[in-house]
């Protein structure tokens, strides 16, 4: 018996999406299992009844919702609310959905701000207007869904693995919980590490690191060890796949930029990698920007305003 199906993409890039279909044989596979009913990224869906009154967002009820992107402004929010009264269960899909994303860097600057380098200030930008009357009004900051809706599962990722999706995904259709790595990234990484590393500043990010380009990543020293701000040890493992195979930016041999978000539920990627510097022996005070290692959790409340 097929799973009905209702999925929503918000304040996202649609990333995630191309993720699912990215994971080619094994989704096809999985969608003759589900019944779709709702996806406005494969088919055109109107959001309001025709007629008079009050509009009222229309989406049909299913088993299973799913919601890539966070929440930025109103039409989003009454969305995911309908989404949550509509679907037994709610999937929290990619990061922005589950901790805000990048877009929840714009919680470090005023609405006018925004408004004013988009329209007005940008380089190749035409001077105009606030669009103010043909988008719906912000909300007060970019939100995660679980600080608006109550949400059962989530999968992490900037884009997930498909492995991470289509194993949530079968995992819900079995009636069981969508099982996610339980490790750091650092616990799925290979590299060699040597210890306290010999680095004291912070080496840029478009510095090279050390490695033989022949050889695998097995035999190049751990790049937090190199003296590189790598979020691999307060980042949860997963972005290789449910096979544990290596962290996606580590095996391009450039430092892991903790898309996956906090290790643990409720974790600060911040405060946690300050630790993790300090104790490899890395002097956090020439980190030029602390804000950036929130680049991919800045929802519930960690960046704002005051931050700046």
């Amino acid at each position: 018996m097929s799973l009905t199906l209702c999925s929503e993409a918000l304040s996202g890039c649609s990333g995630c999406e191309m993720s699912l279909l990215n994971a080619g044989g094994p989704s096809l596979s999985l969608f003759d299992r589900f019944d779709i009913l709702h996806m406005p990224i494969l088919m055109d869906h109107k959001y309001f009844e025709v007629g008079g009154g009050t509009p009222e967002i229309h989406i049909p009820k299913a088993r299973l919702g799913l919601i890539s992107g966070g929440l930025r402004n109103e039409q989003q929010l009454r969305i995911a609310e309908k989404m949550r009264r509509q679907c037994d269960t709610i999937l929290a899909f990619g990061t922005c959905a589950a901790y805000g994303g990048i877009p929840a860097m714009m919680n470090l600057f005023e609405d006018e701000d925004l408004f004013r380098r988009y329209y007005r200030t940008a380089e190749g930008t035409d001077a105009a207007p606030n669009p103010l009357q043909v988008i719906p009004p912000f909300l007060e900051r970019t939100f995660a869904l679980d600080e608006k809706i109550a949400v059962d599962f989530i999968v992490p990722g900037c884009p997930p693995h498909p492995d991470l999706i289509t194993s949530a995904l079968e995992s819900i259709l079995e009636g069981k919980s969508p099982q996610l790595p339980l490790v750091s990234v650092c616990d799925s990484c290979p590299t060699k590490r040597e210890g306290k590393g010999s680095v004291q500043r912070i080496r840029r990010f478009v510095k090279n690191a050390r490695y033989q380009p022949d050889k695998p990543i097995s035999e190049m020293r751990c790049l937090l060890d190199q003296g590189f701000l790598c979020m691999g040890p307060v980042t949860l493992a997963g972005c290789g796949g449910m096979n544990a195979g290596p962290p996606r930016c580590i095996e391009a041999r450039v430092p892991c930029r903790g898309c996956q978000g906090p290790v643990r539920k409720g974790g600060n990627q911040l405060m946690d990698m300050l630790n993790a510097l300090v104790s490899n022996g890395i002097d956090t005070k020439n980190l030029p920007d602390r804000l950036s290692l929130l680049r991919f959790s800045g929802a519930h409340g960690r960046l704002n305003r005051r931050s700046v």
